[in-house]
């Protein structure tokens, strides 16, 4: 790359370098390697030769989740990904029951679809394997990223410098045309831009103060043939725990519990079983009589979710990109990260073919511009979702709608669980797994099925259409935010 204007021809592009092997740097290293020479992977662990959490994954013990959308776009890029993981013990949920429980009740229904559920481990081990068969990728283990590497002017990223660890600490740089940092909430990005002399811009701040503590049990097999998920729903003005239960693999099942705003759940032992056992959903303490611990509780805090503003950086160095959570990070328990990171490098997919074919100056600082588009409608739905919980506090960008939508969301909620109206609940799941954006379900016409049918929902319809000219499509417009 010799000047600031990224262009990529038919031929490919000499070399690219991510920074983080982890999920996100593994889709987009898929897709690079289709535009580059040679793609590195450039991480501080070393690998493990059979699914394990590694170091540098703090939150690795921590259940994830794939999204039905962040399923699709993985199985896009590697076919055939679910059956290399079910053949390493992934638990697969077709046909077994998922059960949320919430203030309103319960709602219990089978999952019709060939869903995979495996931890972090065996997911990023699974793409990993695949990684290694692709010939133009390589792995770059026990490597500390220490600096980007520029021209002379420093308008233009041509590498990484790089520090291995262990004993020699030797040093060197890596030239690249491209750097991706998906190395996620521990990047460096903001200092090594800063040694560049360049000002950032304040990130958008979720002051969550959340924690979640995980354990791991043993169940029998004819357990886990009936159950995929249970999810109990904590109230938040009570600051009542989240508990998800749910099964991974191998006959090994996790127990999460989730709070907000400084209230952590504990980690010990003891202590933990009792909570779990009197979590509000009765199924569960029938469930545990039935399984076995395998691990003490881990627990896992996260004090702020932030979201940077790389795109309103006006002189973004060329070469340069960043994706996952080190660009913008969500609240893990509603199982977002995974799905958004797929969701970022779809969007890079497509910029990197739109600028094959028409090649335009600013190529960067477009794609960032592109991936704040797709996680605006995301962070939305966190911020709804977590200033519900006493003591979290958001400090950013004005944010439109919040008080509105989690009034919507409670009521909409309320209808589904009352009625039992699956499809009604599907939606809302939808929406908040990210098939969907937020129209499908705040639109006029399902506002009104949703309000009409109490006196708290009808009273507030008026209230609504009243102070805005008897239009729904004007109270929506006022509210929520126009996602592209």
């Amino acid at each position: 790359m010799t000047d600031a204007n990224f262009a990529l021809t038919k031929e490919k592009t000499e070399r690219a370098v991510i920074i983080g092997g982890g999920i996100g740097g593994l889709l987009a290293a898929k897709v690079l390697s289709d535009y580059y020479n040679e793609v590195l992977i450039v991480d501080r662990d070393d690998f493990p030769e059979k699914p394990g959490n590694r170091p540098g994954v703090p939150q690795g013990f921590q259940p994830h989740r794939l999204t039905p959308r962040g399923k699709m776009i993985i199985e896009r890029l590697f076919p055939g990904l679910n059956d290399d993981l079910l053949a390493q013990g992934a638990a697969l949920s077709q046909d077994k029951i998922y059960r949320f429980t919430n203030q309103y009740g319960i709602l219990t229904m089978p999952n019709p679809e060939k869903d995979v559920m495996c931890s972090r481990a065996l997911l990023e081990w699974g793409l990993r394997q695949r990684m290694k068969k692709i010939s133009n990728v390589r792995f770059l283990p026990k490597q500390n990223v220490i600096g980007l590497q520029t021209n002379q002017d420093q308008t233009i990223v041509s590498g990484v410098r790089i520090r291995e660890r262990g004993q020699s600490n030797l040093k060197k740089v890596i030239a690249a045309d491209m750097v991706i940092d998906t190395s996620g909430r521990q990047s460096k990005l903001g200092n090594w831009l800063q040694e560049l002399g360049i000002e950032i811009p304040k990130p958008d701040i979720l002051k969550v103060s959340l924690g979640y503590s995980t354990r791991h049990y043993k169940i029998p097999s004819n357990l886990a043939e009936k159950w995929a998920l249970v999810h109990i729903e904590g109230e938040a003005i009570r600051r009542e725990n989240t508990g998800i239960f749910a099964i991974i693999e191998n006959n090994i099942a996790e127990m999460l519990l989730w709070n907000a705003g400084g209230n952590y759940p504990t980690t010990d032992a003891e202590e933990y079983e009792e909570v779990v056992a009197n979590l509000t959903d009765p199924i569960i303490a029938d469930i545990w009589n039935k399984l076995e611990p395998l691990t003490p509780p881990r627990g896992y805090r996260i004090k702020e979710l932030f979201r940077n503003r790389f795109e309103q950086i006006p002189r973004w160095p060329s070469g340069l990109l960043v994706l996952g959570d080190a660009l913008c990070n969500f609240d893990p328990i509603y199982g977002q990260g995974m799905t958004m990171a797929a969701v970022e490098v779809e969007m890079l997919e497509s910029c990197l073919r739109d600028q094959r074919v028409n090649p335009q100056p600013g190529f960067e600082r477009n794609v960032l511009q592109r991936l704040q588009e797709v996680i605006e409608p995301t962070w939305w739905l966190n911020a709804v979702a977590d200033l519900k919980w006493p003591g979290v506090e958001y400090d950013g960008r004005p944010l439109k709608g919040i008080t509105f939508a989690q009034k919507y969301f409670d009521l909409y909620l309320r209808q589904a669980t009352i009625q039992s109206d699956f499809e009604l609940f599907s939606l809302y799941w939808a929406v908040n797994s990210l098939l969907f954006l937020p129209s499908q379900i705040i639109n006029p016409q399902m506002m009104k099925s949703i309000l009409n049918v109490t006196k708290e929902g009808k009273k507030w319809l008026d209230e609504l259409t009243e102070a805005h000219g008897q239009k729904l499509e004007n109270v929506i417009a006022e509210n929520v935010p126009s996602f592209k």
